[in-house]
């Protein structure tokens, strides 16, 4: 009698199990979300645990290893190769890339900002697209990306292009022009803290940091969402948006940018 409860219990335990995987399974596959959490939150964590180094260094790593110094498509598809064959990372990617890189072309900037340099993707998209006079300086508050990041840069021979700033954009940007010598910036690429986009566009405006013309960018304004900083742009005379429908960096699920022209 005693067997046969534990033959019962052990097979709809094994059920139970099974059941749950499907479950998972099945919410990962169509569920943003749930996909981001477990690749970020779970997976992550357990393959920094195991292999005793973190995501962002394992880019760098396969960085060093794969791409061509000098060459900065080849550090690009090195890490797009990367984030959507072995671990997911928040680059821009390269489908939303080519709108960065169109975005770009069309500003033909002389000074570029970027707000959120992570591991470089997006610094090392733009500064490639420069102009022999033009510079690009990017702003990151976590000190281990920093490093990572300027490590990558210069690896895709881009060093001399790009100037990494540490620190938190609503203290860099005030400084940018006596400190970084900034008169006007002609392009913005915004892909740090969603609920930042809105108050630092402010703050540029305040700064007089924005001419008639400059081009704004921000990335990710489906998926987390920029809603305050959309909200306020596409209700502000001072701004002409436009919007470009994409997808989630390496993955299916809908995304968007937003391009905002300063009018004055």
């Amino acid at each position: 009698m005693l067997g046969g409860w534990l033959v019962t219990i052990l097979v709809s335990a094994g059920a139970a199990s099974i059941l749950v995987l499907v479950a998972l399974f099945v919410l990962l596959r169509h569920n943003v979300h749930a996909t981001v959490f477990w690749n970020e939150i779970v997976l992550e964590k357990i393959t920094n645990f195991v292999m005793d180094r973190s995501k962002e260094e394992r880019i760098l790593n396969s960085v060093s290893y794969n791409a061509i110094r000098g060459n900065p498509q080849s550090v690009l598809d090195c890490i797009d190769n990367y984030c959507s064959q072995k671990e997911w990372a928040m680059n821009v990617g390269d489908e939303k890339g080519l709108i960065l890189d169109q975005m770009v072309e069309e500003a033909d900037p002389t000074v570029a900002l970027e707000l959120g340099t992570y591991c470089g993707y997006s610094a090392i998209r733009i500064a490639r697209l420069l102009k022999p006079n033009a510079r690009l300086l990017t702003i990151e508050f976590n000190s281990e990306f920093v490093a990572i990041a300027k490590e990558i840069i210069e690896i895709a021979g881009l060093s001399d292009k790009v100037t990494v700033i540490e620190g938190h954009s609503e203290i860099i940007i005030p400084q940018l022009r006596k400190k970084y010598e900034v008169d006007k910036l002609d392009f913005v690429f915004l892909d740090h803290w969603k609920e930042r986009y809105a108050p630092d566009t402010i703050l540029m405006e305040e700064c007089g940091l924005l001419r008639k013309g400059t081009i704004l960018l921000a990335d990710n304004i489906i998926f987390p969402g920029a809603p305050e900083f959309v909200k306020y742009i596409r209700n502000n005379e001072r701004f002409e948006c436009t919007t470009f429908h994409s997808h989630l960096e390496y993955m299916k699920a809908e995304d968007a940018m937003e391009k905002a022209i300063y009018l004055g």
